[in-house]
């Protein structure tokens, strides 16, 4: 497994870490201090901010899980990575894509989000 592989994993098991005091201290590791989040519907900074996000979108789509989808490609300090959130073993309800800028100690600096599939309103 490549370290972007690893890094994109554990971003994931970050989205779906459920405890919040286990999700805080997951996001504490994974993510800079001044680590900051964009994606359509959200720009927050900061590690609070990011675990508070992930723990609202938990709330609104309970009993979902996000899921990697196809291979994590990366260079430099970036990856880009497929995702989907839906019910285990039923078809996702969202699909995207993140970009991830990560920081000279390893961690995620920048996280910038894309919505391929969005349910309809």
């Amino acid at each position: 497994m490549s370290e972007f592989d690893e890094l994109a994993q554990r971003y994931i098991a970050t989205w779906n870490e459920t405890d919040p005091a286990a999700r805080r201290r997951a996001v504490d590791e994974l993510y800079a201090e001044d680590a900051r989040y964009v994606d359509p519907l959200a720009v927050v900074e900061g590690r609070e901010a990011i675990a508070a996000t992930i723990g609202a979108v938990q709330g609104q789509f309970p009993g979902c899980r996000f899921r990697l989808v196809g291979p994590v490609d990366g260079h430099h300090d970036q990856a880009r990575f497929t995702w989907e959130l839906g019910p285990d073993r039923a078809q996702a309800t969202i699909v995207g894509f993140d970009v991830a800028v990560i920081d000279g100690h390893g961690r995620l600096q920048t996280v910038l989000g894309f919505l391929d599939k969005v349910p309809a309103a």
